[in-house]
C-alpha cells in the first residue's frame, strides 16, 4: 500500500504514524535479548512485536484521523516484513543512507528521513514510533494524534522508563530534534527536549511506557501480561510469541 494513496485533502488532515521496524532476522533482531533467549526466540519476538503495533496503529486510526506506517530497514527486505503487518499498513524504506544533516548521525539519519518522507507526502502530522512496545496503550497514539491535530506548533513527546523515548510527534520536520542526540542511552528523552527548548519548540508530554530490549523489560513484559486487568494494548500476537517460547502461562493471560 502506498503512502499517498489517499486524496491529499484527507492526508494533509491525518498524522501518520511510523514504526520504525527492523527486518526480524535471528542474529541481527533483539540483540540483547539473544543471549539470554537465543537469537532466534529473538527474532521471534522482534517479529509479534512488529505486528502487535502495526495492529495497535491501526486500532488508533478508529478513532483518531491515523495513517499506519512501517518505516523499515534494510533495503531488500520487504518480503520478509510486509506478512508481518497488520492489514492497511503501509511501508517505507527508511535507512538513513539520503540523510546528511550536521549532526545528525545513526539513528537519527533513519529517523529523519521518515518524518522528512511523510512530510513530503503531505500528512498533517508525523509520529515516529517504536516497535519495542507492544502493550502500549491505543489511547496514548490517539492522545498524541489529537494533540498534533490541534492549532500552533508543538511536539509530541512519549518518554519511556529508560530514559528514552517510545514516540515522538510533529507538526513540522524538525531536524534540530535529531542533532547531536545520544542514541540508545538514558538521556535520549532529555536531549531532546534540550533540542527543542534551543528552537523554542513546545513539547507536550504523553504518559511514560516501557519498552522491551532487556532481560529485566522481558520479565516486566511477561509480569503485565499476566496480571488481571492489564490495561495495554493486549498483544495477541506477542502473547501467543512468548507461549511458544515458554514464558506465559497459557492459562493465566487470557484472564
Amino acid at each position: 500500500m502506498d503512502i499517498t494513496d489517499k486524496p491529499l485533502p484527507e492526508i494533509r488532515t491525518t498524522c501518520a504514524i511510523a514504526v520504525m521496524g527492523k527486518a526480524p532476522r535471528s542474529g541481527s533482531a533483539k540483540t540483547r535479548l539473544a543471549p539470554i533467549i537465543g537469537a532466534d526466540a529473538a527474532a521471534a519476538l522482534s517479529a509479534a512485536f512488529l505486528r502487535d503495533t502495526t495492529a495497535n496503529v491501526i486500532l488508533a486510526g478508529q478513532s483518531a484521523p491515523i495513517r499506519s506506517v512501517v518505516a523499515y530497514a534494510p533495503c531488500g527486505l520487504e518480503s520478509l516484513l510486509q506478512p508481518l503487518l497488520a492489514a492497511g499498513t503501509s511501508m517505507l524504506l527508511a535507512d538513513g543512507q539520503a540523510i546528511e544533516r550536521p549532526g545528525v548521525e545513526g539513528f537519527g539519519r533513519c529517523l529523519l528521513q521518515t518524518v522528512e518522507a511523510l512530510f513530503d507526502a503531505g500528512y498533517g502530522s508525523v509520529c515516529v514510533l517504536n516497535s519495542d512496545g507492544p502493550t502500549l496503550p491505543t489511547a496514548y497514539l490517539v492522545a498524541a494524534a489529537r494533540l498534533l491535530g490541534a492549532p500552533g506548533d508543538r511536539a509530541v513527546l512519549g518518554p519511556t522508563e529508560d530514559g528514552g523515548y517510545y514516540l515522538l510527534g510533529l507538526k513540522r520536520p524538525h531536524a534540530a530534534l535529531f542533532r547531536n542526540i545520544s542514541w540508545s542511552t538514558s538521556v535520549v528523552a532529555a536531549e531532546t527536549r534540550a533540542r527543542a527548548a534551543e528552537i523554542g519548540l513546545e513539547i507536550a508530554a504523553l504518559p511514560k511506557w516501557f519498552d522491551i530490549d532487556d532481560g529485566p523489560a522481558l520479565e516486566q513484559l511477561v509480569i503485565s501480561l499476566e496480571t488481571a486487568g492489564h490495561d495495554g494494548f493486549p498483544a495477541p500476537a506477542t502473547r501467543a510469541a512468548l507461549r511458544a517460547l515458554g514464558l506465559l502461562t497459557p492459562v493465566a493471560c487470557e484472564g
